[in-house]
């Protein structure tokens, strides 16, 4: 439970830095289990302020399936902390020493590209960055019962964003 507001930091060029010490720490843990890594969330967008927490995506080939990838990522300090088996059969795990939420999805979730396309469009378009700034600054000076509810109100900013993204790259 929050009963507050969110606390948003300036982007910090070490966030990748951290990122690319929980990937080694990962792909450690995963061996071929793991399909792809990747950094995601504002603190993977040079620029973006955030919550200074790093978020992680993570394919398996099936997420539903925890007993092929959830021993071994606890091994090296992981906790399963959130089981979404009817929301992409999402798991979320936190980091041992580190910050993190790691989002856990199975190969060919739609989920992935829409986080990967949000993630690259604001990379690279100044505009909607700017404008996802200003959404999240204006929603985070508000009170919160809980952190997912400031994540849920950031929704219609996102969908706006990735459906822009999506129709550019439809048009490329």
């Amino acid at each position: 439970m929050l009963n507050g507001t969110i606390s948003l930091v300036e982007y910090d060029s070490s966030w990748p830095v951290l990122f690319e010490r929980e990937s080694k720490r990962i792909r450690s843990a995963l061996g071929k289990k793991e399909l792809m890594i990747e950094h995601v969330g504002s603190t993977s967008v040079p620029g973006l302020a955030a919550k200074p927490i790093i978020d992680i995506l993570v394919v398996v080939e099936n997420s539903s399936d925890e007993g092929s990838y959830v021993r071994e990522l606890e091994s090296v300090g992981y906790v399963l902390r959130i089981r979404e088996s009817d929301w992409h059969e999402h798991r979320m795990f936190r980091g041992p020493d580190t910050s993190i939420n790691m989002h856990v999805f199975s190969r060919g979730d739609s989920e992935i590209g829409r986080m990967l396309l949000f993630r690259d469009w604001l990379r690279e378009n100044a505009e909607d960055r700017e404008h996802y700034r200003r959404a999240k600054r204006e929603l985070a000076g508000r009170k919160w019962r809980y952190v997912q509810n400031y994540a849920d109100a950031k929704s219609i900013v996102v969908e706006e964003i990735i459906n822009r993204a999506s129709a550019s790259r439809r048009q490329a």
